[in-house]
């Protein structure tokens, strides 16, 4: 099973903000990763909009040809966005605006009712949804009563801990991914995972839909090239 791989572009915003000039131009690097063979775009606005801005997503609508997937916390700004620009996926974060990145998962028991709202209204505008979970068995049968479609796995700690050469770390990663397969969710994944680490994680999990990656790939484009990397990536994703 071919896994695809999401670019995340926000760093490259980062870039753009760092000036407070339109360079680089994410709406011209979205085009060009594209054409480097990535299967999609990720964004995650933020409210304080440090990267990626609110109308970055609505100018990226068009020109997103392969798969757009929109990440952030369900306020009302967010699902007002979401709504107005229709990507093919929305991924739902538990973060506080403040926070420097998603740092955990949704607790799907706790807030089961206000994801199984937020999850309807996105599945009457056809639009895909996702929600971030971590790697616990009793989080992803929560999120089978959100009428989620897909999990998306946090993966700092998989990361964090194969790094230190403890590959039993896949185990409940591997366990929540065949547990989300049999109670007929899709699985994405992503936070931290690199070059180094991608291949023994897609190795375990044979149900992976997707995973979607933007600090490491920006970084090691810094040394390899961009384009270089994506393909690099989809070599390891096959």
């Amino acid at each position: 099973m071919k896994t695809k791989l999401s670019v995340n572009i926000n760093k490259i915003a980062t870039l753009r903000n760092a000036r407070g000039a339109n360079y680089p131009d994410v709406l011209a690097f979205a085009q060009r990763i594209q054409e480097m063979g990535a299967d999609g775009i990720t964004i995650h606005p933020r409210p304080d909009e440090r990267h990626i801005r609110y109308t970055d997503a609505l100018a990226l609508r068009p020109l997103v040809f392969t798969e757009f997937n929109i990440e952030g916390n369900p306020i009302s700004k967010f699902i007002d966005l979401v709504l107005e620009v229709k990507p093919e996926q929305v991924t739902l974060v538990p973060d506080d605006p403040n926070q420097l990145t998603s740092d955990h998962g949704w607790d799907t028991i706790k807030y089961k009712d206000y994801l199984k709202e937020i999850i309807s209204e996105f599945k009457k505008n056809n639009i895909r949804t996702s929600i971030f979970v971590d790697p616990d068995v009793k989080m992803v049968e929560g999120a089978v009563a959100t009428e989620t479609d897909r999990i998306e796995l946090y993966t700092e700690s998989y990361a964090s801990e194969y790094a230190k050469g403890n590959t039993e770390i896949i185990k409940p990663f591997a366990e929540a991914s065949e547990l989300a397969h049999q109670l007929g969710l899709g699985i994405n994944a992503g936070h931290d995972l690199n070059l180094n680490n991608i291949s023994f994680f897609k190795k375990h999990l044979k149900y992976l839909d997707e995973v979607s990656i933007g600090h490491a790939l920006i970084v090691e484009s810094l040394m390899y090239g961009l384009e270089n990397v994506i393909r690099m990536y989809q070599e390891k994703l096959k």
